[in-house]
């Protein structure tokens, strides 16, 4: 397949009395982004504010279609181009092909595009059409547009449906007691968390370990009759050695990024993530769908990999949701606070991250969720992630992640509580999936509207704790 080269296709606007000139589609991009930390650690992003408000003028101008002619990242040098490039549906991208960028945002904020048109135009987009649309849009527009994308996926609950909030219950122990774990886990049962996944990251991350700890949370879920899933968050190549030990993997986890030499440095490539993802399917565990990959992302992620081919951070996570898009997954999230100031510095940016990466992976058709985070070196703190988390969401976030009391002992950084959760559902009228909300009215955990807390019955709750704990 031939392209022009993008080294080659200046981009040139002039301002008042100066002219300024992008020298490709991959410049422009870096310079229209917002300011982030990582953009300027890695040379890309504009020299100043007025630059960036040229690059956002020419970018309006670009026609979508370029963006299908000038690969950012050579087709011959990366397999994520090569997949962008193979998955693209020229039918779907039919209804914007003639737009500019700019007309483009205007379409998605009009009043006639709903889920329906959105779903059937996302086969058409690729990540860089989503991310340069996003550098045109304010934080206001990234919500509106994104809430009006459902994206709905099922294993043995099911993910996304309007009008409903999932969460993932994130039971991490730095030493990965048993106890420690079923503790926190029931912690957040309590809560009604969990109704996404119930997911480990494991302090010691070998098979034999993993397996163990596959099997003390798919013990406790069987127990207590649990309509959800688990998960421990291995690498891909520990979930088929697992499975192939025929240990109870639900999902099969992997963080990614979006170019080659970036999953190279997660130690991972595409045909191992299919590899993975057929052995799950043929496991045939899950009860309301057959949705079996889990996968993380994060701003920054290629860059530190010195994976990221000079484009700019937020544009190579969109390329990571390519990557995803191919594996047909129940959950996707950006860790979006967790890689550091080096990459995103304060609460603002990361803010901005989270709803640009919501946004982008929305438009893509994925399942999107969010670690609402950052770790303790960054300029940011709990009241950031309350915005933020409120704004997600008003976006129609389809899942989050919550630690007890907020901060996660093993990982050592800052998420959302239980009781976030607890908050955000009652606040925007969002409930947990449904067949999980069932289950936590079953026991007492939930009265018949689903809303967490109520007044369970003590004795029951204490007999499920006590048992728990001494088992």
């Amino acid at each position: 397949m031939r392209f022009q080269n993008a080294e080659t296709a200046p981009v040139r606007v002039r301002l008042g009395d100066e002219t300024f000139v992008f020298d490709n589609l991959k410049t422009l991009l870096a310079q229209a982004s917002p300011q982030k930390s990582g953009d300027e650690l890695s040379g890309v992003a504009a020299p100043d504010e007025t630059t960036r408000a040229a690059a956002r003028y020419a970018l309006a101008d670009v026609p979508l279609k370029r963006f299908l002619e000038e690969p950012l990242i050579p087709y011959e040098e990366d397999d994520v181009t090569r997949l962008i490039v193979g998955a693209h549906d020229r039918k779907a991208f039919a209804a914007v092909s003639s737009m500019t960028v700019g007309e483009f945002r205007e379409w998605l904020l009009s009043g006639s595009v709903n889920a329906a048109v959105l779903r059937s135009v996302a086969p058409g987009l690729t990540p860089e059409m989503v991310a340069a649309v996003s550098k045109l849009c304010g934080n206001g527009d990234l919500v509106e547009i994104a809430s009006k994308v459902d994206v709905v996926t099922g294993f043995r609950t099911t993910v996304g449906l309007e009008g409903r909030l999932s969460a993932r219950l994130q039971p991490n122990h730095p030493t990965d007691d048993p106890k420690a774990i079923i503790a926190a886990t029931l912690d957040g049962l309590l809560y009604g968390v969990g109704d996404a996944v119930i997911g480990i990251n494991p302090a010691t991350d070998n098979v034999d370990h993993c397996y163990m700890l596959l099997s003390l949370l798919d013990d406790f879920r069987q127990r207590l009759e649990i309509p959800c899933q688990t998960c421990v968050l291995t690498h891909v190549t520990n979930s088929i050695e697992i499975m192939e030990r025929s240990g109870p993997v639900d999902l099969v986890f992997q963080s990614i990024a979006g170019s080659e030499g970036a999953n190279l440095g997660f130690g991972v490539s595409l045909s191992m993530l299919r590899e993975a993802q057929d052995a799950a399917l043929g496991l045939k565990r899950g009860a309301v769908g057959d949705n079996v990959m889990y996968f993380e992302t994060g701003q920054g992620a290629a860059l530190s990999a010195g994976a990221s081919h000079g484009v700019d951070q937020q544009t190579m996570e969109a390329r990571a949701y390519s990557v995803a898009c191919e594996f047909s997954p129940l959950l996707v999230n950006s860790v979006v606070g967790f890689i550091g100031p080096e990459y995103l510095f304060d609460g603002k940016q990361i803010t901005r991250a989270a709803l640009e990466d919501h946004f982008c992976g929305k438009l893509l058709g994925l399942p999107m969720g969010c670690d609402v985070c950052y770790t303790n070196h960054a300029e940011a703190d709990q009241n950031d992630m309350d915005n933020l988390a409120l704004l997600l969401a008003m976006a129609g976030v389809n899942f989050l992640i919550a630690v007890p009391g907020s901060d996660d002992i093993m990982l050592n950084y800052q998420s959302l509580s239980n009781h976030d959760i607890v908050r955000l559902r009652h606040l925007t009228r969002r409930r947990a999936a449904p067949e999980f909300e069932s289950w936590l009215m079953s026991i007492g955990l939930a009265d018949r509207n689903g809303r967490i807390p109520t007044k369970p019955a003590p004795s029951q709750v204490s007999q499920i704790l006590a048992a728990e704990l001494s088992a």
